[in-house]
Formats: C-alpha cells, structure tokens, sequence
C-alpha cells in the first residue's frame, strides 16, 4: 500500500522543490519591472511650439491617458540637438527619461561634427512618430516647370543657379546638396537663418529654387506664389495630390524627410525598451493622433524598433556621405 505523508510535510516539500527550480527560469528569476512608477519626461531637443514640439505634445498627451501617469515635455533647445541629447543621457537609464529625437542630433550631427559628445551606440532607437517631408519648389514666375527643365538649366548654366536654405546642416540644405550629388550638377547654396526668410527670399526671386518645409511653403503654392516641382517624400502627399514624388519625377533614392523619433539610454534594461515600445506602438495605433499628425502635413509614424533602428542607421550613412562630399561641417 502506498505510504501517504502528511498535509503539512508534503506542502513544504512543495514550496523547497519550487525554490529551488526558479533560478533556472529567467522569466521568473527576472521578472519584469513595474513601469512607469512615477511621471515620464520626454526631452525635446528644440523649442517650445517648433516642429518637433508639437507632435511630442500630442503623443504625450496620448500615451499619459494610456499609462495613467503625466507625461512632461522638456524643452532643452540649442546646438544643434546637442544639449537636449546629452540631457536625455544623462538621467537614470530607468525608462522615465525619454528622448525626442530627429534627423539632426541622431543622424546629421555625427558626420557634421568632428568632436561629438555622443555616439550611435549611446542611444537605442525605439519608434518614429512623424516625418515632415520637403517639396522642392520654384518662384511661379519661373520658366521652370518640372524637376527635368530644373536639371536642364542646372547643366546648361552650372554653378550659376542658387538655392536657400533654413541654415547649414539643415534638410533643405543637404537635400539640395544632395540633388547635385545625385545629378552632377552645381548650384550655389545661400543659408538663411530660419525657412521663413528662405521661403521669403524665393518669392522675391533672389534664390532660383528650394526644397521648403511643406508646412511651411504649402500656403504659398496653394496662393499661386511657388510652384511645387516634386515632393521627397515615399508616396505623394494627401495635401499635394497632383505633384509628383522625386522618384515620379526621374530621381530614384531620393528620400529627404524631417523626421522625429523617441530614442532612449542605451543602458536602459532590455525589459524597460520593451515595455516603452510596445506602449509607444499602441499610442501610435491611436486614429485621434494619427489625424492630428495627418493634419499637421505629416507623416505618421509607427515602425518596429527593428525598422526605425534601420532606418535611423541608414540615415545616418546617406547624410555622412552628402556632409563628406560637400566637405560641410558644424563645429
């Protein structure tokens, strides 16, 4: 007959049997943190109301009624992203610090800058949230009316033709660098310190063409003023239906967006980057704030980390070459 032991020596039995087996269970020995425990800041690089700003505020906004904890927005503007980078990196690596991040300080700055305060490596690619795509445009008074009849006068009077920009080192500088590395051709650059007075002097014909910020030149082509030639963006814009892409133009691999980003410490704890992108994926399947990043001229974001680390890596090389080639630097 079988020998049965006792309630109370079986059940500790039991429990010495389960403790011992635990540590070879790295979901039990390593269970994942409560997060967030207390309000999340996201640091801005830029200024209060700017293009990054706004759509930050809104993810926010979204993601705080999603947690149930306040969300913060830290403007640190200046330096080309530097200082808000370094003070995103330099708040404990818990996940309650989180960077906005953008084409500049997370892909121009490192070929821009010979001395940089950080790296690739420091930082971790989460998700993207917006991308704000450039339209290259003319003064309408111009005889040019198409991407090929700019190339055409580009070749036909090299190094005479010029276009503005919003400020070396900023995509409306380096996406028309990068048209005259992609072309062959020559064009003088004249950096303005904002695209408001770029956008300004092309409508009173001092620069010959642009590639304007769409929020920005959208209400100047929608009032007959500039003439859009091609977006660069993917995919024509909703607000542009009839102007081609670059590549519907004739220029393929020609991608040139504003882009932003939420990136935390590389020292964050794998389960923390976890939980950030799976909350972050969700808030950005949010339709409320995707019309509002609709509304704002553009592009919503939403890629795995997988995709958006990719992506921020070849961003990262195609910008390097342009920065090397047209011998450009920041410091």
């Amino acid at each position: 007959m079988p020998t049965f032991l006792p309630a109370r020596r079986l059940a500790l039995l039991l429990v010495c049997a389960l403790a011992g087996r635990a540590p070879a269970n790295p979901a039990f020995a390593q269970a994942a943190p409560n997060w967030p425990t207390r309000p999340i800041t996201i640091v801005v690089p830029g200024a209060a109301g700017g293009s990054i700003d706004i759509p930050i505020r809104l993810l926010a906004r979204t993601l705080s009624a999603r947690l149930g904890q306040a969300v913060v927005v830290d403007n640190r503007p200046g330096s080309g992203g530097i200082i808000g980078t370094q003070t995103a990196l330099r708040a404990p690596a818990d996940g309650h610090t989180l960077l906005a991040g953008n084409v500049g300080p997370q892909a121009i700055n490192y070929s821009a800058y010979k001395s940089l305060s950080y790296q690739p490596s420091d930082l971790v690619p989460i998700i993207d949230i917006i991308a704000f795509p450039n339209v290259l445009v003319v003064n309408a008074q111009s005889p040019v009316r198409s991407v090929t009849d700019l190339l055409a006068q580009l070749k036909q009077h090299p190094g005479e033709l010029s276009f503005g920009s919003a400020g070396i080192g900023q995509t409306s500088h380096l996406a028309g660098e990068l048209l005259k590395i992609r072309t062959g051709t020559d064009a003088i650059h004249v950096p303005y310190k904002g695209s408001t007075p770029a956008t300004t002097a092309l409508l009173a014909s001092e620069t010959s063409f642009q590639f304007d910020n769409l929020t920005q030149a959208l209400p100047h082509i929608r009032s007959g003023k500039l003439r859009a030639l091609a977006v660069t963006s993917a995919q024509r814009m909703p607000s542009l239906p009839d102007v081609p892409t670059m590549a519907q133009a004739g220029l393929d691999n020609f991608l040139s967006t504003a882009w932003v980003g939420i990136f935390v410490s590389a020292k964050t704890p794998p389960t923390l980057v976890t939980q950030i992108e799976q909350q972050l994926a969700a808030a950005m399947s949010d339709p409320d704030l995707l019309a509002k990043i609709r509304e704002m001229c553009g592009l919503p974001g939403g890629q795995s980390r997988t995709q958006f680390t990719a992506f921020v890596a070849n961003e990262r090389e195609k910008w390097g070459e342009v920065i090397q080639t047209s011998h450009m630097t920041l410091d």
